[in-house]
């Protein structure tokens, strides 16, 4: 499949809407535009001028804490038309030992595009930090192109405060907000927040901007994502949203500009509250985007939260090289993806719940398993390689570090030896995943590349093999230590009169860990 479709048109809200400050915290919106956006029918044709735009802006907001099913049964029209307009991607994060489910960890991997395993950053304490070789994306903006105007607001501190853990932003950003809303703060903070970058972005000229709001975590923390106060505070934080994007629409010069948005969050929230730990509850995050490219009402399994720097740099010119998530419209066609519809809800499994659809033993069409060495019996899901997604196969068995398989995206491959042995079986684990036939000329040399997470015990076996002509194969590569959510690259040498290669991924083991890989590429 592709992530690129034809452009829409850039209006964010239809032109009734307007934000009115009521009494407290509490902001409401016109009956007409509610309705409009809940409906996604805000949007309209583009103009002739507006087709013609050559200013390309992006915004990114952040809802600390916010789950997306929560925002979906909330009173939150303006979060909701984004939806219906735009893309809707759901997604999951690590646990420890790469990282814990926090904030600083989440919104160090939002700001850099990078893994918590590059941009150093493993908990709330910001021990290890390296923002020198990762910095976030507006500092990367004026690292590279430093005429561009780029703002940050925020009140939790590190996000913009020299004064405290961070700055996740640096002091290279052209201006920082930076407000104290701790656990109590939040509340009465958003709003300032809301009301300043407002100011900013219809009367000022950022052409890349951050900005975040905490009070929905704090919601999450008092009361639980599952209370009616939580689904109040989403309420309240969508009417600032719709303050911001009414900015942008408000903006003199907005006709002649194409604005990208993205809405996301650092992690998810029990129903009883709390985050940290290893739950898909906790694991949960999202990105909501609209813009240039991005059909309406679409949603995606593939889309990261590394996504998040890399579509905002890309929307204002500026590569997004080494990077770990590409932008929102770069093409994806692993074969893997194309199963999900084939997904089946788990056979022996307890862990997993009864509804999540998640894995199949069917492969992609040209792709083959070879079981002919595998023992008989055995959990069923975990019968020779399977194709499943990070929802179902890390709940099999929480924190086995198979959470940290962060470089997989939507379904991947996976031999899962320790799972597998958990039901009687006779013989051990042997299984080997067999790529298609893949065309090449003698005496030159290809990269084999794919994403793999594998974690390594005495007594089981890894290896990549390689067969040209249909020849025997021979080991190219062997795992004998962990290599954990790892990009690998593998330079063949193709031998003079070949005219095909085929790869196979064998695994071995008994009672002992995994392999998974994926996006398995010939370059």
């Amino acid at each position: 499949m592709s992530r690129t479709s034809p452009a829409p048109s850039p209006r964010l809200l239809p032109e009734e809407y307007v934000p009115t400050v009521l009494s407290g915290r509490t902001l409401a919106v016109a009956a007409t535009a509610t309705a409009l956006l809940a409906t996604g029918l805000g949007a309209h044709a583009a103009t002739a001028d507006e087709a013609a735009a050559t200013t390309d802006k992006v915004l990114v907001i952040g809802l600390d804490g916010a789950v997306l099913d929560r925002i979906k049964a909330a009173n939150a029209p303006i979060l909701k038309g984004l939806m219906a307009q735009g893309l809707t991607a759901k997604s999951t994060l690590y646990a420890n030992p790469m990282a814990a489910t926090s904030s600083g960890p989440g919104w160090s991997t939002i700001a850099t595009g990078v893994w918590p395993d590059k941009h150093g950053v493993k908990d709330n304490s910001f021990t290890g930090k390296n923002y020198t070789a990762y910095p976030d994306f507006l500092t990367r903006i004026e690292n590279a192109k430093p005429a561009l105007n780029t703002y940050a607001a925020a009140d939790w501190e590190p996000i913009t405060s020299t004064d405290q853990n961070g700055p996740i932003f640096s002091a290279k950003v052209d201006k920082r907000l930076s407000l104290k809303g701790d656990r109590d703060g939040y509340h009465t903070e958003d709003p300032k927040i809301a009301a300043a970058a407002s100011a900013e972005l219809r009367d000022q000229n950022p052409d890349a901007a951050f900005v975040y709001f905490g009070d929905i975590d704090h919601a999450g923390h008092s009361y639980g994502a599952g209370s009616q106060q939580y689904l109040n505070t989403i309420a309240e934080s969508d009417a600032l949203v719709g303050q911001l994007l009414t900015a942008v629409q408000n903006r003199p010069t907005y006709a002649q500009e194409n604005w990208k948005i993205l809405v996301t969050t650092d992690h998810g929230h029990t129903s009883t509250g709390g985050h940290g730990g290893s739950s898909i509850a906790e694991r949960g995050t999202f990105v909501i985007a609209k813009g240039a490219g991005i059909p309406a009402g679409s949603v995606r399994d593939d889309v990261k939260l590394v996504d998040v720097a890399a579509t905002a740099l890309q929307q204002v010119g500026v590569p997004a090289t080494g990077l770990d998530g590409v932008p929102l419209n770069a093409p994806d066609d692993d074969p893997f993806d194309t199963l999900r519809p084939n997904l089946q809800a788990r056979v022996d499994e307890t862990g997993i719940p009864a509804g999540t659809k998640g894995f199949t033993h069917t492969p992609p069409a040209g792709w083959s398993v070879d079981n002919s060495k595998m023992g008989t019996g055995g959990v069923t899901e975990w019968a020779g390689w399977a194709f499943a997604t990070d929802e179902f196969w890390s709940q099999a068995q929480r924190d086995q570090w198979r959470e940290l398989n962060v470089r997989s995206r939507d379904v991947f491959a996976v031999a899962d030896s320790d799972e597998w042995d958990d039901k009687s079986h006779t013989g051990s684990y042997d299984s080997t995943l067999v790529t298609p036939k893949w065309a090449v000329t003698g005496g030159t040399t290809r990269n084999l590349t794919f994403q793999t997470h594998y974690r390594h015990e005495a007594g089981q076996t890894a290896q990549v093999l390689v067969s040209y002509n249909g020849g025997t194969p021979a080991v190219v590569k062997s795992y004998t230590a962990d290599a954990v959510a790892r990009s690998e690259s593998i330079a063949l040498q193709v031998p003079a009169g070949a005219t095909d290669v085929q790869v196979r991924f064998r695994y071995a083991g008994s009672n002992n860990w995994y392999w998974t890989v994926d996006n398995v590429k010939l370059g």
